[in-house]
């Protein structure tokens, strides 16, 4: 339907309504004379006399009357949906999909939107762990969270973590048996722990740079994982190397159950983004979950600056 026509039939609805194109006009804030000229260009359209004008009255054909008798209900369901809309817009709510790997999500995703849910019951979100690369739009997320340096050029991306740097890391007591690396090269005489890439299905080389000196490394053991919480295990057993980034090893470094080795080889990069695709006018559900990000950023980067 052409949107002269839905006017067209608007107009017709009124007149039809109030028996009267004086009425009608003043409810819809129009002038008579626009009014009977909209209705008479509906019915020269359909081939039809919907209405009956005399001097005093207005009264309607029997064509009419079958058309209002189908014009009415739909025009009340739409005005229903126009007014659910802005109730959406005044009041939050609607699900709102996010695809995430699985260590975002607990340390970056959840404790940030857990107050804004608990004030906003109404607004539910599904998080979708997954830590390959994902189409958002064909798999219909509302937005996803990945590395800033994944994210694709034609995204809105907004930083929600500080930089993060790769560390490589081992158990001490597999450091008391074997030499501590220190260039990238002498990794080639250890084990190492290997991540295979879920989206390429190839395993992760691992990267360094120092003094603007790239190497890419393919390393060899026992062992390859596709997730950090196994590689983490195996680290501690004291299987090898692994290649993890920093947010995920610094506990572990912490309390001194790893070692990092390398760590002048590992600059930074850009850590976790929001990322989704242009949206004019965002429901106020998915602002509140933008804005509850936003605000978690600013708090991150201050811990991460202050136990640097």
């Amino acid at each position: 339907m052409k949107r002269d026509e839905l006017g067209e039939l608007s107009a017709f609805l009124a007149v039809a309504q109030e028996r009267s194109f004086t009425r009608a006009a003043a409810k819809s804030g129009t002038s008579q004379s626009a009014l009977s000229y909209t209705v008479r260009k509906l019915e020269e359209r359909l081939g039809v006399r919907l209405l009956t004008r005399t001097t005093r009255k207005v009264s309607v054909t029997q064509a009419g009357e079958r058309l209002l008798a189908r014009l009415a209900p739909a025009m009340s369901e739409i005005e229903a949906g126009l007014k659910d809309a802005t109730e959406l817009r005044d009041k939050p709510s609607g699900t709102i999909r996010i695809t995430m790997p699985e260590y975002a999500a607990s340390a970056l995703i959840w404790p940030r939107l857990e107050p804004m849910l608990r004030n906003y019951p109404d607004v539910h979100v599904e998080f979708s762990i997954d830590n390959q690369l994902v189409d958002i739009i064909a798999d219909r997320f509302d937005a996803g969270v990945r590395i800033g340096e994944s994210v694709a050029k034609d995204m809105i991306s907004m930083r929600i973590g500080p930089d993060l740097t790769m560390a490589a890391i081992a158990s001490p007591e597999y450091f008391a048996r074997n030499p501590i690396p220190k260039t990238p090269y002498d990794l080639a005489q250890h084990r190492c722990i290997n991540i295979r890439q879920s989206t390429l299905g190839g395993l992760f080389a691992w990267e360094f740079e120092k003094d603007g000196r790239e190497v890419r490394v393919r390393v060899d053991g026992q062992l390859t994982f596709s997730g950090s919480p196994l590689v983490l295990a195996a680290v501690k057993a004291g299987y090898g190397i692994a290649m993890v980034s920093d947010d995920i090893a610094s506990p572990m470094i912490a309390d001194g159950s790893v070692v990092r080795v390398l760590e002048d080889w590992c600059p930074p990069f850009s850590g976790y983004h929001l990322y989704y695709p242009t949206r004019r006018q965002p429901s106020a559900a998915f602002s509140l979950v933008v804005d509850a990000l936003r605000g978690g950023a600013d708090v991150a980067a201050k811990v991460r600056t202050d136990l640097h």
